[in-house]
């Protein structure tokens, strides 16, 4: 590459790590010419809608595979707001378990009351492993349930599901490596709730669910391209990298690819390039370099372990009740004695009031009677998405307002203004008619969507219960692909990601790199490309900053350039 030439960059994938590592790079159209690769036809990833009869379930679509996400997730937020897409705040109900095993955060039940003594100790764990985080890192929940004695039917009924519900760990959760306990609880960049020594789980935190992720991985991809230095290519699978250290002068990256789709498949294309991001799953990237991954890349790579999970979005509400707890149910009240302190008692009535008029959850789990530790889980996308009240696809925000980083990528791409037109939220008003806990109009239960979960198709299938789903209320079916964060995940790929990252012209990006999170996806990509040379978007943001100088420390070994750092140690 002669002085003034532009990188010419590739990137394989445009899911959340791939469109962030573009977006870097497009801001420095005289830097970097960038083509990104992807076999599906939109940009988004795991981040798909779908299209729904309104008539029927009192939305057109819902969002499918990706539901939401913490307020901690700074990057993720800024992004979309910047695009004109805002996140809707949503109460995080969960109903865990199924009669005497049930759980809530809503209000304290039997079972939270016979495991009191567990949930107090668990408080004490989670400061000790914070304060040994490196070793515990490397111990698996299960071990660390043994360590410290806690009960079977404790880490099987509270610990397990919790775990698995957020960081989407299914049926290895008891493998995990035992630090994630402590990250969910007091992390700031990944932390979902407080702790409570009286119900584990404190009170119901607020979690954000996104807009139509369809249209806002459009205006993204629309915002990318406007710049006239990225070039998307969907429907074009990359089936091999060729090279990583060629010679030619065509660059030193040879990627062979083919273009495909409805159904027709082009002859393989050799072209050239001199940097390669490979924003897809680890097991992908190893299927493209075949010969030319190296030991170190074949071992750290390969440690990744991936289980293939289904779900089923339907409308049967009678699997839901078999299941699940779907409705407040009093007999579940944890018991008041007369010895219960006044202050206690008080909370607890007000928490029985409360659940008895508000009681929504959007998640669920249930253990399988044959092996506890195995879990199904489910959603109530009704109750989780707001379109099903009314709102626009681009969520609730307001065309004029530019605080908050809002509209920051002036002008705003056409599918945002499209998506935030108020007449979009009018589609399916005629089912609505329900209310939720603030009056607002929402299809009655029996019109509510789900979408369960059914988890490790290898290692749990036996135990799985889909067949007893209502094919004529099956609404959608998908497989997907999800990474295990067993603890070998935290011992073998997370603390060598730095020794392959940068080497032959190869980064990598991808939430898979730490945890299965759309925040570290797209952290990753913005690492991927300020490694190149690319700014960090949100420099001087520190909410934004805190996660990402930690991926850059972790995944690349290195610190933020000098000249955007404050202070020697920042």
């Amino acid at each position: 590459m002669t002085p003034g030439d532009r990188q010419r960059v590739c990137i394989i994938g445009a899911g959340a790590s791939g469109m962030s590592a573009a977006y870097a790079l497009s801001q420095h159209p005289d830097r970097f010419d960038v083509t990104v690769y992807d076999k599906e036809g939109v940009a988004g990833g795991m981040a798909t809608s779908i299209a729904l009869d309104a008539d029927k379930y009192g939305a057109p679509y819902i969002n499918d595979g990706v539901q939401g996400c913490s307020p901690a997730f700074a990057n993720t937020m800024r992004m979309f707001r910047m695009l004109g897409f805002e996140l809707t705040e949503v109460g995080m109900q969960i109903s865990f378990g199924k009669g005497d095993d049930f759980w809530t955060n809503v209000f304290p039940t039997a079972l939270t009351s016979e495991f009191q003594a567990d949930i107090v100790k668990f408080g004490r764990v989670l400061k000790v492993i914070k304060r040994l985080e490196v070793m515990f890192t490397f111990i698996p929940v299960h071990a660390m349930l043994k360590m410290f004695r806690f009960s079977t039917d404790f880490g099987e009924k509270m610990v397990y599901p919790l775990v698995a519900l957020f960081f989407g760990t299914g049926n290895q959760t008891p493998y995990i490596s035992c630090a994630i306990l402590e990250r969910v609880f007091m992390d700031p960049s990944m932390k979902l709730f407080e702790f409570s020594e009286k119900s584990l789980l404190a009170s119901i935190p607020t979690m954000l669910a996104f807009p139509k992720l369809h249209d806002c991985y459009q205006a993204w991809k629309d915002d990318i391209a406007s710049r006239g230095n990225v070039t998307f290519k969907f429907n074009h699978e990359v089936s091999r990298v060729v090279s990583r250290t060629s010679k030619s002068m065509d660059g030193a990256v040879q990627i062979e690819y083919r273009v495909v789709g409805n159904g027709l498949e082009t002859d393989p294309k050799l072209v050239h390039f001199d940097q390669i991001i490979m924003a897809i799953d680890a097991d992908s990237c190893l299927k493209l370099l075949r010969s030319e991954a190296t030991f170190f890349e074949r071992r750290v790579l390969g440690n990744v372990k991936y289980l293939y999970d289904v779900t089923v979005t339907h409308n049967d509400l009678a699997y839901m009740k078999k299941y699940y707890e779907v409705q407040y149910n009093p007999s579940h009240n944890a018991p008041l004695s007369d010895k219960t302190p006044d202050k206690e008692r008080r909370q607890a009535e007000e928490a029985f009031e409360f659940a008895s008029k508000n009681f929504r959850p959007l998640y669920y789990t249930m253990q399988y009677p044959q092996d506890k530790s195995k879990i199904e889980m489910s959603f109530d996308l009704t109750h989780y998405q707001p379109q099903f009240r009314g709102e626009k696809p681009a969520g609730p925000i307001d065309p004029s307002d530019t605080s908050g980083h809002r509209h920051d990528n002036l002008p705003v791409p056409d599918v945002a203004r499209d998506a935030q037109k108020d007449d979009h939220g009018q589609a399916g008003t005629s089912v609505r008619t329900g209310q939720d806990a603030q009056r607002t109009a929402e299809p009655p239960l029996e019109r509510h969507v789900f979408q369960t979960i059914f988890l490790d198709r290898d290692g749990s299938s036996h135990l799985w219960t889909a067949d007893e789903i209502d094919k004529d209320k099956k609404i959608h079916e998908k497989w997907w692909k999800q990474q295990s964060h067993r603890w070998q995940h935290y011992a073998g790929t997370v603390p060598w990601m730095m020794f392959i990252n940068g080497k032959r012209n190869t980064h990598y990006a991808g939430a898979w790199s730490v945890l299965n999170m759309h925040e570290l996806a797209v952290t990753s990509g913005f690492a991927a490309a300020y490694q190149l040379g690319a700014d960090y978007p949100f420099k001087g943001d520190e909410n934004c900053e805190r996660l990402f100088k930690l991926y850059l420390a972790l995944s690349h070994g290195t610190r933020m350039r000098k000249e955007d750092r404050n202070g020697l140690w920042a």
